[in-house]
């Protein structure tokens, strides 16, 4: 598959739905509130991540701020997967997040609360280099970072994090297989599941669910515990559903 210019393919990405969306523009993010990534990462107990949270359990009602932790590194995890995902699954090319140049905005919504100033693909040479090239911009640079700076600010699972790691990338890759096969995107959505089963088939996805690549569906070994939520339930993909309650 031919590459094209990644702000054309983060621009093609976008257009499956506002998780895939992600700001391109030129600009100063720092003035506006934004903060790099790898700022966020570094600080230790990170005032950013802590004040995420805290908005996040205000918003759900709960006092339990390891349910707010969960579900905060979840919802990055989901908008992290869907950028990287998408481009590659449409376009061939795979963005450089590196977290020195990736912006986040703890008080934007999706999908304003991420920014990438410039864009750039990660070079590949074949869809098998795609799936290394997609654990390399979103787990390395920044799954097992955050997995570490949540645990700062709460502590929570690490077992339960990387669940809510895979449990996003295959709602991410359900939005984006619905996408192409609605639209007769045959080969893209072949290529959607090829490459998420073989990120669910590497360290540090490995064993957290079952994944059924024919519906596509995934039944996760741990629970992100929004049914502790106020008015929550039980996701999908949970593993309490299998559970005699």
């Amino acid at each position: 598959m031919p590459q094209q210019p990644m702000t054309t393919a983060l621009g093609r990405a976008a257009a499956v739905g506002p998780f895939f969306s992600v700001r391109t523009r030129a600009g100063a993010p720092r003035e506006q509130g934004f903060l790099p990534f790898a700022e966020v990462y570094r600080e230790g107990v990170s005032p950013a991540l802590s004040h995420r949270m805290e908005t996040v359990a205000t918003r759900l009602g709960t006092a339990e701020r390891r349910v707010a932790a969960s579900l905060v590194f979840q919802g990055l995890a989901g908008r992290l997967w869907s950028i990287a995902l998408g481009p590659a699954v449409l376009a061939g090319d795979v963005p450089d997040l590196d977290a020195d140049t990736l912006w986040w905005h703890p008080d934007c919504s999706t999908p304003e609360e991420i920014w990438l100033p410039a864009p750039t693909a990660l070079t590949t040479a074949s869809d098998e280099a795609l799936a290394a090239r997609l654990a390399e911009a979103v787990v390395h640079h920044h799954l097992e970072p955050l997995h570490r700076a949540i645990g700062a600010v709460s502590p929570v699972s690490p077992r339960l994090l990387w669940g809510n790691a895979a449990s996003a990338l295959v709602g991410t890759l359900r939005v984006l297989h619905g996408w192409c096969s609605g639209r007769g995107h045959r080969e893209a959505a072949e290529r959607a599941v090829a490459l998420t089963a073989s990120l669910l088939d590497t360290a540090p996805l490995r064993d957290t669910g079952t994944f059924d690549p024919v519906t596509p569906a995934f039944s996760r070994n741990s629970c992100c515990l929004y049914y502790r939520v106020p008015g929550g339930g039980l996701c999908g993909d949970c593993a309490l559903r299998h559970v005699e309650r």
